[in-house]
């Protein structure tokens, strides 16, 4: 997950300035740019690429700051092995953080980030992977189940239902029919936002006034309802009650026992509330990062894959069969190519909290470095028959380290990646064993909050096998 930058580039002498080498890039009034930005992004960026070349800027609100487009594979590997405490990630995307909350992995740097990525990894281990799965298998499961022949499938919206359920129930640990009935509107609710609700970010007072109040409120009800979960589970955690559930939530309260995973004094701060353990505050921010990170992102990921099977009827044959002889390699190289050609997220940002030199350029501290995922997905040197659907690329060593980077990289690299291919794979390979699907029609990319999702949510029509 990613967003704009962080603070403006400091003021500097007519000398300093001759001194600085910010590429040039489109420019104009920067609240029109900021919307275009937020809501056009994909043209804007292509654009931009045809004039500028692999390296360009654009300015954007609040500020203007800078932001520098990277696309190249030489500069994104820089811009990835780079300083974290001179190159932070965090404020790069805190246009998040009114929804997120400041203890977000994705909106911390520095020791604060150290200390929750180290708190938040023993939940996405190998061994909580294979614990989450037939979780996430048996919700698959029901829910292709409730398909039938001939039907004409909203790929996007089905695929959101289950990932929305993998949320509540596999992360957050809700499994209480009656909670989750009211929890899925409501969650819902934050997850459908339009990019527009963003800009409380730049201009908070907005949060005052429809659509924004809305959006704050229904936010704060869910808050009330994590947390009392929290309570509740922590509670549970006291009594010694939380042995055997294996939910991420539950991972989390129990990270704090084991003193390898609990950074103490030297491996950064503690918690709020002065334990090693994630305070609740902390707690409700991961969660609703997991929520923002993990939801539409796969679902979109899912759909995507389910449109491009659809249209080819030889790659769909060689996945059905993969689906029925267990042959996941192939379904999750199926997702890595859609996430591929239709990334889900475009951009990653980190912004510099010192002047540098970045791709041979000097920039100066608050510039906001932004390695371009979609331009370097598209790029012939890195992908030959950068515009086709090839799956087959994953598998023959064709893909060089460094090119594919929907989650990111670095240190940085986003912690739910392997939880996410899982999901996917093990989605996917439900719905293939039972359907065919095959697509109505071509579709483009519309840009919806800060995903990238089919423009007519790639509806499918459905054959039983």
């Amino acid at each position: 997950m990613t967003g704009g930058g962080a603070g403006t580039p400091r003021p500097a002498g007519a000398a300093d300035q001759q001194s600085y080498d910010v590429p040039p890039g489109p420019r104009g009034n920067p609240l029109l740019m900021t919307m275009r930005f937020m809501r056009k992004r994909g043209p804007l960026i292509r654009d931009a690429h045809a004039t500028y070349g692999d390296t360009f800027s654009v300015q954007i609100l609040p500020g203007p700051r800078t932001l520098v487009i990277h696309s190249d594979p030489a500069d994104v590997k820089e811009i990835f092995a780079a300083d974290p405490a001179q190159f932070h990630a965090g404020e790069g995307n805190a246009i998040l953080k009114p929804v997120m909350g400041e203890h977000s992995l994705l909106l911390t740097d520095d020791a604060e980030h150290q200390r929750g990525r180290k708190l938040l990894m023993p939940a996405f281990t190998g061994p909580a992977m294979r614990s989450y799965r037939p979780l996430v298998e048996g919700l698959a499961k029901e829910a292709v189940q409730g398909w039938h022949d001939g039907q004409r499938l909203v790929t996007l919206d089905a695929m959101n239902a289950i990932t929305l359920e993998v949320i509540l129930q596999v992360v957050f640990g809700v499994t209480d029919e009656e909670r989750l009935s009211v929890l899925r509107p409501k969650v819902t609710r934050i997850v459908d936002i339009d990019a527009g609700i963003l800009l409380s970010w730049i201009f908070p007072r907005l949060r005052k006034v429809p659509p924004w109040r809305g959006f704050f409120t229904n936010l704060r009800e869910v808050d009330d309802l994590l947390y009392a979960e929290i309570r509740e589970r922590r509670a549970e955690h006291e009594r010694g009650d939380l042995e055997g559930r294996d939910d991420v939530l539950s991972r989390l309260l129990r990270a704090g026992d084991d003193p390898e995973a609990a950074p103490g004094g030297d491996a950064g701060p503690r918690a709020a509330d002065g334990t090693d353990g994630l305070s609740d505050e902390e707690l409700r921010d991961q969660l609703v990062t997991l929520l923002l990170a993990g939801h539409e992102t796969t679902a979109s990921a899912l759909s995507w894959t389910l449109h491009e099977l659809g249209k080819d009827p030889v790659l769909l044959a060689r996945a059905t069969r993969a689906a029925d002889e267990g042959d996941e390699t192939f379904l999750e190289a199926c997702l890595k190519e859609a996430m591929r050609l239709h990334p889900i997220i475009d951009f990653v940002a980190r912004s510099l909290q010192s002047d540098q030199v970045v791709a041979g350029r000097r920039l100066p501290r608050g510039t906001t470095v932004t390695p371009s995922i979609m331009l370097s997905h598209s790029r012939e040197s890195s992908f030959a028959d950068a515009h086709a659907f090839r799956p087959g690329r994953f598998l023959d060593g064709e893909v060089t380290a460094g090119t594919w980077i929907p989650f990111g990289g670095g240190v940085r690299r986003c912690i739910g990646a392997a939880f996410s291919l899982m999901e996917g794979t093990v989605v996917l390979r439900e719905v293939l064993q039972r359907f065919e699907v095959h697509t109505e029609k071509p579709t483009g990319p519309r840009l919806r909050n800060i995903t990238n999702v089919p423009d007519d949510k790639a509806p499918v029509v459905l054959r039983a096998r």
